[in-house]
């Protein structure tokens, strides 16, 4: 799977606002901690039953993350095209159908407090994440993962980094490329969940404090 990371927090780069609502389609920020029963006010989901899978894992008890907002689409011509590049693939025979693709983003925040305020850290977060997809077979799939900034208002203003994780893969037919976004999110999500990158990612350390002497 290729696995890739950037950060977009310049001052010109969006901010995530949770909680948040949209007056046009008159949906809103659901704490899925909270309202593990909701799932079904998140039409996205509903109709992806492969993302509400998702939405369950990653906002379930245990898990060092919750998410604030998500989407799921089939891609344009211009995106399937812009995934090819990335994924460096071309039809196998070029009589073919055009490829058809499908993604996915969900925003997810860290519960810990020291860890969603740390740029630092969170930066060591997403190396691990993508050196830890990167050898998952699905070399027609793609994570991508964008660190930006976050505003949090659940109990009392705070501020601090979200990451948006972006799903993408490829297929011969829309069939086809929905099969493999559904197993490649599934075990970037495993990856999340899973035992071994949750331990580590609590473990990072923040920058070292200087000594009396430096």
């Amino acid at each position: 799977m290729l696995a890739e990371w950037s950060a977009e927090c310049s001052a010109e780069d969006p901010v995530l606002v949770v909680p948040w609502s949209d007056p046009n389609s008159g949906t809103a920020f659901i704490d899925l901690r909270a309202a593990p029963h909701d799932f079904d006010a998140i039409p996205e989901a509903e109709q992806h039953p492969p993302l509400m899978q998702a939405l369950r894992a990653l906002n379930a008890a245990h898990s060092p993350i919750f998410t604030a907002k998500c989407d799921a689409w089939p891609l344009d011509a211009e995106e399937i095209e812009q995934l090819m590049l990335d994924l460096r693939t071309r039809p196998a025979d070029p009589s073919a159908a055009t490829l058809a693709g499908f993604a996915s983003y969900i925003d997810l925040l860290w519960r810990e407090r020291s860890l969603f305020s740390s740029f630092h850290r969170q930066e060591q977060v997403l190396h691990r994440l993508t050196r830890m997809a990167a050898p998952v077979h699905r070399p027609a799939a793609m994570l991508d993962c964008v660190l930006r900034p976050a505003l949090l208002d659940l109990d009392g203003p705070r501020e601090g980094f979200a990451l948006s994780l972006y799903v993408k893969a490829l297929g011969l037919n829309p069939q086809a490329a929905y099969k493999e976004w559904t197993a490649a999110l599934a075990q970037v999500v495993a990856l999340l969940r899973g035992k071994d990158f949750a331990h580590k990612s609590n473990s990072l350390s923040a920058p070292r404090p200087p000594l009396p002497s430096e």
